[in-house]
């Protein structure tokens, strides 16, 4: 059995800002294979990487233009280039109920621009909770790995099918519903899985046991000594 990648979670964010470069090149110093990142959009259309729809003083990042954003908060080019030979999984923030939801799903568009004028040079894999968001990823580059991303215990088995029917090569649950059953329909799918946010050493090893190709984790050094041994 394979020994399950790890991705920081928004970078190594339980030692550094979360969302930010320096988590991210954290990462990658504490052995991360990949990084999870937010990327939502700025009033003027930039792609910019937070995990809330608001900042900390209550503005919109979808109602602030980019240069009106704390220096903090990268953009997508500038952590894909500090993330360059990991994997980047980049979670489009797009949930119905947050106060930047966007039904018509249009933030696709300009990442999916984006990955293709870097012309191949990142290993990415894009994620949504919002199924219609991902489905656009694949109606308009079906060449980049996708993922869909569930919450509760019957939605993380229901979305085996679901992802499995639309085409995207993987199910990002809760680690508290992996469980053989999710285990054995995700392989009988032909679906990676990779589990969020495992930060209890013996929840990963646990995940690993039951083969997960993946944990997702605040502490990438606490995963790595954990899995290797």
């Amino acid at each position: 059995m394979e020994t399950p990648l790890v991705y920081g979670h928004r970078g190594a964010s339980a030692a550094a800002p979360e969302n930010t470069l320096e988590a991210y090149a954290l990462a990658r110093a504490q052995g991360a294979d990949g990084v999870e990142i937010d990327v939502r959009r700025s009033a003027d259309g930039v792609l910019v990487l937070h995990h809330d729809p608001d900042l900390a003083d209550g503005r919109r990042i979808a109602g602030t233009p980019a240069a009106e954003l704390p220096d903090t908060i990268p953009t997508l080019a500038a952590a894909l280039d500090v993330c360059a030979g990991m994997i980047v999984n980049i979670e489009i923030k797009n949930i119905p109920g947050e106060s930047d939801f966007d039904d018509a799903c249009s933030i696709v568009d300009p990442v999916v621009t984006l990955l293709q004028e870097r012309g191949g040079a990142d290993r990415v894999l894009v994620s949504c909770f919002h199924l219609r968001t991902i489905d656009r990823v694949r109606t308009l580059d079906p060449t980049l790995p996708t993922a869909f991303l569930t919450l509760l215990e019957p939605v993380a088995l229901d979305g085996v099918p679901l992802a499995q029917t639309r085409g995207h090569g993987a199910l990002h649950p809760h680690h508290f519903f992996v469980d053989e059953e999710l285990m054995a329909a995700t392989t009988a799918a032909g679906l990676a899985v990779n589990a969020w946010t495992v930060n209890d050493p013996d929840d990963m090893r646990r995940l690993a046991a039951l083969g997960v190709d993946g944990i997702v984790t605040d502490t990438p050094d606490v995963a790595r000594m954990v899995l290797d041994g």
